[in-house]
């Protein structure tokens, strides 16, 4: 049964930690590399998941559908590389916007992978969209930044993981869900952090736990959202991290964005919650 209010409860308080986590994730950014974070955040995040999945028994791992999880573990591992790349290379409201243009790649992610048609009013929105994402990235421009550029990269794995993650959401639980991409994620971070590993200093130890516990319990509440009302009607309420981070960028940063981006953020979060709406 559709309870949209809690779900939007749910990604509200999602967003919000999603924000704080991009705010933690900045600050590492500053002494370790971009590799050793991603292997911090999900290697933890599955030390934090294995007591819970403890206490539920075998049980709460069987699935029949490994194959999806792990498709959806690397596509998602994608997305974070990139995610958390771009937030140390541009402000904190720029990079999450980029993330959460992923709306305007789902539809074209489920044509290609579901082989769902198209509805015909998400094309003006994506087109509007774009328009937006150019805004932002400036090709051509003395400003172009190409970590901006990543960032649309990872928006669009992170779309992909997103229609995973959707599917299984139809058989499987949120720990469940949650503790399957914290495993894989682990498992494919190793190799690159091995490779350029830093040891965090003690300084870091306590915003390396509260960019895991923000990013654990905001995937947690934003599945769960999911679960509770469809995604053309909760999805919109993610937009909220956009604003959030904004806030935490001027306050903790002193960062501001210029007039071309902050009119693409504009029209990207519009497009993106037409996409959405008009999806239904």
């Amino acid at each position: 049964m559709t309870n949209l209010p809690r779900a939007a409860l749910f990604m509200v308080g999602a967003a919000l930690l999603f924000a704080l986590m991009s705010v933690m994730v900045k600050l590492l950014s500053h002494s370790l590399p971009n590799a050793v974070v991603v292997l911090l955040r999900s290697g933890l995040s599955l030390v934090v998941l294995l007591p819970v999945v403890a206490r539920r028994g075998r049980a709460e791992l069987r699935t029949r559908r490994l194959k999806e999880h792990l498709i959806r573990g690397a596509v998602g591992m994608g997305g974070m590389y990139c995610f958390f790349f771009t937030i140390s290379q541009l402000g904190l409201a720029e990079a999450m916007l980029l993330n959460y243009s992923l709306p305007l790649f789902i539809p074209l992610v489920e044509r290609a992978w579901l082989g769902e048609p198209t509805p015909r009013g998400v094309w003006k929105p994506l087109a509007l969209g774009m328009l937006g994402l150019l805004l932002i990235l400036k090709p051509g421009m003395a400003l172009f930044r190409p970590a901006a550029l990543v960032g649309v990269v990872g928006a669009l794995f992170a779309a992909t993981a997103q229609v995973g993650v959707r599917r299984l959401t139809l058989s499987e639980s949120v720990t469940k869900i949650v503790f399957y991409f914290s495993i894989s994620s682990t498992l494919i971070a190793l190799g690159p952090a091995a490779l350029v590993w830093v040891t965090p200093s003690v300084a870091a130890v306590p915003l390396i736990i509260a960019m895991v516990a923000a990013g654990t319990l905001a995937q947690l509440m934003m599945t769960r959202a999911y679960q509770l009302a469809p995604a053309a009607q909760v999805g919109p309420f993610i937009y909220g991290s956009v604003a959030f981070a904004a806030c935490f960028d001027w306050l903790i940063f002193e960062h501001r964005p210029d007039a071309l981006g902050a009119a693409g953020t504009a029209i990207v979060v519009v497009a993106g919650v037409l996409a959405l709406r008009r999806r239904r």
